[in-house]
């Protein structure tokens, strides 16, 4: 089944939890288990959580949400309008951060690609970031 949804939020922290729903509600026509709808919210939390904090560090920006189904795959794209990464594989190594003064572990990226088969991040500085996650639901193709 292909299927398509997208939507567009606040960089607001209450919206956190909103996405982690949308994203939960949009899988669940894919009849995921318990732990795959588990796995989506956790990634999309930390995915939507990294541009709150870090996109948008002194102001309120839009976030865009863009969901797909096609067969067995579910892929979630968040997209900013932020200050962009300088460097990617950097900002992606585990306990790495920019945000050091905050308590804040560095683990962002790390437990995106724990929870989905696949995680790609493009950036641009000034730009803004796009994180796109991608998990199979049940076996793969």
């Amino acid at each position: 089944m292909k299927n398509e949804v997208k939507i567009t939020f606040m960089s607001l922290s209450v919206n956190e939890s909103f996405a982690r729903q949308v994203a939960s509600s949009f899988t669940a026509m894919l009849d995921p288990t318990v732990d795959e709808l588990a796995d989506i919210k956790t990634a999309v939390s930390e995915a939507v959580t990294n541009c709150i904090v870090h996109a948008y560090p002194d102001t309120v920006g839009k976030i865009m949400m863009t969901l797909k189904t096609d067969g067995n795959e579910v892929t979630v794209s968040i997209r900013d309008k932020g200050i962009g990464i300088p460097d990617v594989k950097k900002a992606m190594e585990p306990c790495y951060t920019t945000a050091p003064t905050e308590e804040r572990s560095g683990m962002g990226f790390t437990v995106m690609e724990a929870f989905v088969d696949k995680v790609k991040v493009t950036s641009k500085e000034g730009k803004g970031t796009k994180v796109t996650l991608k998990k199979y639901i049940g076996s793969k193709r």
